[in-house]
């Protein structure tokens, strides 16, 4: 039976999504809650790479059993051999075979959140990118504007990126204020390695008067990695949520 489930975790920890050899990623850790749960050796598959540091509110991950409990008691088993470990699966349902948590995957949204203030935070230290003085609001949406669409994003790529083609398309980057904080999201297709914490070490730049609005959109089209600015640290980025079409998503999920 496949499985398809929604998990959300704290990416400090962790070296991200992707199993090492060593262990110590999140996918290592739901593999070997899935052999305290039920003793089965299977992967769960996620919609996302996340890197180190990176966090989730929306992960998703396919899995196959021979064993098919019901979604409800693979969620509770799940959890049981999480803890203390702070990821948690908060809804799962059953999948059709054809299911691919990534490559069924129309959309991945993220959202980036910067913490433009004085005093640094206590409490949300590991969820956002400190930055000790205001930004410009006004210049960076402007930017953002430049980045939606289809480009070549070599200059927002990591030189590591596995990717065939730095050709992507941004369905939206939108930049708004929210108290202290500016707040980034991003949503596309696919993503590139590093390209959403790359624009948004961009835009923090075009914020604090450092780039204009067109240099952003110049270094875009330089398509050349060493245009890009310092790129933003993990700890501000969360994968929100990935949309899936709706015919392939037959069962409702148990959880939230």
């Amino acid at each position: 039976m496949r499985y398809r489930l929604t998990i959300e975790y704290d990416g400090t920890p962790f070296y991200g999504w992707q199993s090492q050899r060593d262990g110590g990623a999140v996918q290592d850790a739901i593999n070997a809650a899935i052999i305290g749960f039920c003793g089965e050796t299977v992967t769960a598959f996620g919609a996302g790479r996340t890197d180190t540091g990176v966090h989730a509110r929306g992960q998703v991950a396919h899995l196959d059993l021979e064993s098919a409990p019901t979604p409800d008691k693979l969620m509770a088993g799940l959890n049981y051999h999480l803890k203390p470990q702070p990821v948690a699966v908060v809804a799962a349902a059953y999948a059709q075979d054809t299911f691919d948590a990534r490559f069924s995957a129309q959309a991945r949204h993220y959202k980036y959140r910067i913490l433009a203030r004085r005093a640094v935070p206590a409490l949300d230290r590991e969820r956002v990118w400190f930055v000790p003085q205001k930004l410009a609001l006004a210049p960076m949406q402007e930017a953002a504007t430049y980045f939606v669409g289809k480009h070549d994003f070599t200059t927002f790529r990591s030189v590591q990126c596995q990717a065939k083609s730095p050709l992507k398309t941004l369905s939206d980057l939108a930049v708004a204020q929210q108290g202290e904080e500016i707040v980034i999201t991003a949503a596309a297709p696919s993503f590139l390695h590093n390209q959403v914490r790359s624009l948004a070490g961009a835009l923090k730049h075009v914020g604090e008067g450092k780039w204009s609005p067109q240099d952003a959109r110049d270094a875009l089209g330089a398509a050349d990695r060493a245009q890009c600015p310092p790129v933003a640290p993990a700890c501000g980025l969360t994968l929100m949520q990935v949309d899936y079409p709706a015919d392939i998503l037959v069962e409702p999920e148990i959880g939230s």
